[in-house]
C-alpha cells in the first residue's frame, strides 16, 4: 500500500512540480526556523534569564536583541506556512479539478454501452468523491517532506551538541515513522472499504431521487428508506472503524515526542552535571523534541491518507482506462439536403448476449420517410442507435451516402444526423437553451422555425416568460409530449439531413404527431427521416415500413403491401390499433 501511495504521489508531482517546489519549499522553511527558534529560547534562558535571577539583572540591549530575533523568526514562519499551503493548496485542487474534468470527458467519449453497466450514482462518486480521495494526501505532502527535511537538521544539530542526546534522537525518529507504517497498514483496508462504501450510498441515493415518482406512487418510501439505512449504517460502521483506530493510534503519536522530551531532560541533567553541556543547549534540545510532535504528525497524516488514495485512485484510473471508444475518421459528409441511408448485411450483439439483429439490409432514400415496425425486442431501438453510431455494427456496415460511418469525423456526423430518443431528455435551463445548446450557429429565429416545425410553438409561446421560461430539472414543468417536442425541435435546430425518431412522440395525440411528420415531410431543407414507429396513422405517413421479427428483416414495402401480404404485420398493427382504441374511450 504504501509503494503504490507513493506512486499516486510521484504521479501528482510530476505534473504539478512547481507547485509542489514551492510548498517544499515553504514547509523546509519553516522546519528550520523551527530548529532555530529553539536554539533561539535556549540563548534567552541561558544568557537571559539565568543570569537575570542569579545576578538580578536584565540587559536592555540582550533583551531589544532577542525581542528582534523572535519578530524576525516569526515573521518568517509566516511567510514559510503562506508558501507552504499555498503549493499544497494549488497543487491539490488544480489536480483534482483535472481529473474531474478527464472523468467528465472520459465518460463523454464512452459509448452509452459501457455507461449502460454501471450506475449513475457510481459514476458520479468516480468524477467526485474518489477524484477528491485520490489527492487528499497532497495537503499534507509538502509539509511531510519538509518535516523530514527538519528532522535531518535536527539530528545533525543534536550531534552538534550532544551525541548522547543525539543518540534519543536517532531512536525516536525511527520509532514514530515504524508508528505511522503499522497504522498505515492497519488503516488501508478500512479506507478501501469506505470509499467504496461511499460510492454504493451514492448509487443507491440516486437510484431513489431518480425514481422518486415510482417511490411515491407506490408507496415505498418505506422500503426505501430501510435500502438506503443498510447501505449508510454499513458506510456508518466502516467510518467508525476508521475513527477507532485512528484514536488508538493518535495518542501514541502525540506520546512518543513527549516521552523522548522527558528522556531529554532526565539524560540531560546529568550531561549538564558533567559539563558535557551548558544550560542553553539543554533547553534548545528539549525544547525541540516538544515542538516536533506536530510537524512529525504530518507523516503520520500523510500515510493515514494513502490507503484512501489508493483506492480513489485505481477507481479513477478504472475510469480513465475503460475500453470501449468509437475510433472516428476523417471523412467529412459536405452534401446538401436529405442523405440516403444504407444498412448492409449488418448484425449486431449486446456484451454477453446472443446477437440481436441478423443480416439487417435496408435503404432510408433520400427525402423518404421509412418506418421501422415490429414487436417489443425485435431490434428498433438498436438499429436507431446503429444509424447514428451509437454503437458499430459486429459485423456488415451502415453508410450514409456511400460513405462508411466510421469513416466519418465525429463533427460530419454530428451534422449529419440526429436521434431524438424513446426518453425525452430536458436540460435544466430555458426553452431556448434546450433548443440551441449555446450552438452558434442557431439564433432564435433557427430555434422558432424548428419549434414550428415540431408543433411546440404553440405551447412555448404560452409559457410566462416564451424562450426565456426555465423548464426545471429534467423539464419537471412539462408534460410528456412537451418535453418531447422541445427534444425533437433541438435536433431539428441542428438542420440534420437525416432524423432518426425512436418512437419519439408516444406521448402526444395521433393528431399532433401526424402533423409533425407531415411538417417534416413538407419542409424545404427537409431530412430523410427513419421513424421507429407504432401507430397505424403514422406507419400510413411513411414511403415505406421495414417490418422485423426477432432481429430479422421481414419484409419491406409499403404499408398497403405489407398489410395484403405479411399476416404477422397485419396482427400487429391491428394490435396495436385495437390498444389506441381502447385507450381512447373514456372511462
Amino acid at each position: 500500500m504504501l509503494g503504490r501511495g507513493l506512486r499516486v504521489l510521484r504521479q501528482a508531482i510530476r505534473m504539478e512540480p512547481r507547485l509542489f517546489t514551492i510548498g517544499v519549499a515553504g514547509s523546509s522553511m519553516f522546519g528550520l526556523l523551527v530548529i532555530a527558534n529553539s536554539y533561539v529560547v535556549g540563548a534567552v534562558i541561558g544568557r537571559v534569564v539565568v543570569p537575570a535571577f542569579s545576578e538580578h539583572r536584565a540587559g536592555a540591549r540582550e533583551l531589544a536583541l532577542i525581542a528582534v530575533t523572535f519578530i524576525g523568526i516569526s515573521l518568517l514562519r509566516v511567510a514559510s506556512i503562506y508558501g507552504r499551503r499555498l503549493g499544497a493548496g494549488f497543487m491539490q485542487f488544480r489536480l483534482q479539478a483535472r481529473y474531474r474534468s478527464a472523468v467528465t470527458r472520459r465518460y463523454l467519449a464512452l459509448p452509452p454501452a459501457w455507461h449502460q453497466r454501471h450506475a449513475t450514482g457510481t459514476l458520479l462518486s468516480n468524477a467526485n468523491s474518489d477524484v477528491e480521495a485520490a489527492f487528499a494526501p497532497i495537503a499534507p505532502l509538502p509539509f511531510a517532506v519538509g518535516t523530514v527535511v527538519m528532522i535531518l537538521a535536527a539530528v545533525v544539530s543534536l550531534f552538534v551538541v550532544d551525541w548522547v542526546l543525539a543518540l534519543i534522537g536517532v531512536l525516536l525518529f525511527p520509532a514514530l515513522f515504524l508508528l505511522n507504517l503499522a497504522y498505515s497498514r492497519s488503516m488501508s483496508p478500512r479506507q478501501i472499504r469506505a470509499q467504496q462504501l461511499r460510492g454504493k450510498v451514492s448509487a443507491v441515493a440516486h437510484e431513489s431521487f431518480d425514481g422518486a415518482l415510482v417511490v411515491k406512487t407506490m408507496g415505498r418510501e418505506a422500503d426505501e428508506s430501510r435500502r438506503f439505512r443498510v447501505h449508510v449504517s454499513e458506510l456508518r460502521d466502516a467510518l467508525i472503524s476508521v475513527g477507532r483506530l485512528r484514536g488508538l493510534f493518535d495518542p501514541l503519536l502525540d506520546a512518543l515526542p513527549s516521552i523522548g522530551t522527558l528522556a531529554v531532560l532526565l539524560i540531560g541533567a546529568w550531561r549538564l552535571q558533567q559539563g558535557a553541556i551548558t544550560v542553553s543547549e539543554l533547553v534548545s534540545v528539549a525544547f525541540l523534541f516538544t515542538v516536533l510532535a506536530f510537524p512529525v504528525r504530518a507523516i503520520g497524516w500523510l500515510i493515514g491518507e494513502l490507503p484512501r488514495s489508493v483506492a480513489g485512485w485505481e477507481r479513477v484510473q478504472a475510469v480513465l482506462g475503460a475500453s470501449g471508444d468509437l475510433a472516428y475518421g476523417e471523412a467529412g459528409n459536405p452534401g446538401t439536403g436529405p442523405a440516403t441511408l444504407h444498412f448492409d448485411q449488418v448484425s449486431f450483439a449486446y456484451a454477453g448476449s446472443a446477437d440481436v439483429l441478423h443480416d439487417i439490409t435496408f435503404t432510408v432514400p433520400a427525402g423518404q420517410t421509412v418506418a421501422l415496425v415490429g414487436a417489443t425486442g425485435s431490434g428498433k431501438s438498436t438499429i436507431a442507435s446503429l444509424a447514428v453510431r451509437l454503437v458499430d455494427p459486429a459485423s456488415g456496415h451502415v453508410s450514409v451516402d456511400g460513405v462508411p460511418l466510421p469513416d466519418l469525423s465525429g463533427a460530419a456526423l454530428a451534422r449529419t444526423s440526429a436521434l431524438v430518443p424513446q426518453v425525452p431528455f430536458v436540460f435544466d435551463d430555458t426553452v431556448r437553451g434546450n433548443v440551441t445548446l449555446d450552438r452558434e450557429d442557431i439564433d432564435d429565429d433557427a430555434a422558432h422555425q424548428a419549434l414550428r416545425l415540431a408543433e411546440a410553438e404553440g405551447f412555448v409561446s404560452k409559457l410566462p416568460d416564451g424562450l426565456d421560461t426555465a423548464v426545471g430539472e429534467r423539464g419537471t414543468s412539462l408534460s410528456g409530449g412537451q418535453r418531447q417536442r422541445i427534444t425533437l425541435a433541438r435536433a431539428l435546430a441542428g438542420r440534420p439531413r437525416l432524423l432518426v425518431l425512436d418512437d419519439a412522440t408516444s406521448a402526444v395525440d395521433p393528431r399532433v404527431e401526424a402533423a409533425i411528420l407531415a411538417s417534416l415531410r413538407g419542409h424545404d431543407a427537409g431530412a430523410s427521416i427513419l421513424v421507429v414507429a407504432y401507430r397505424r396513422a403514422t406507419i400510413a405517413l411513411a414511403d415505406s415500413v421495414v417490418y422485423l421479427e426477432d432481429g430479422k428483416v421481414v419484409a419491406t414495402g409499403t404499408h398497403a403491401e405489407l398489410m395484403a401480404s405479411e399476416p404477422g404485420y397485419l396482427g400487429l398493427v391491428t394490435a396495436y390499433e385495437k390498444k389506441e382504441l381502447v385507450e381512447e374511450v373514456p372511462s
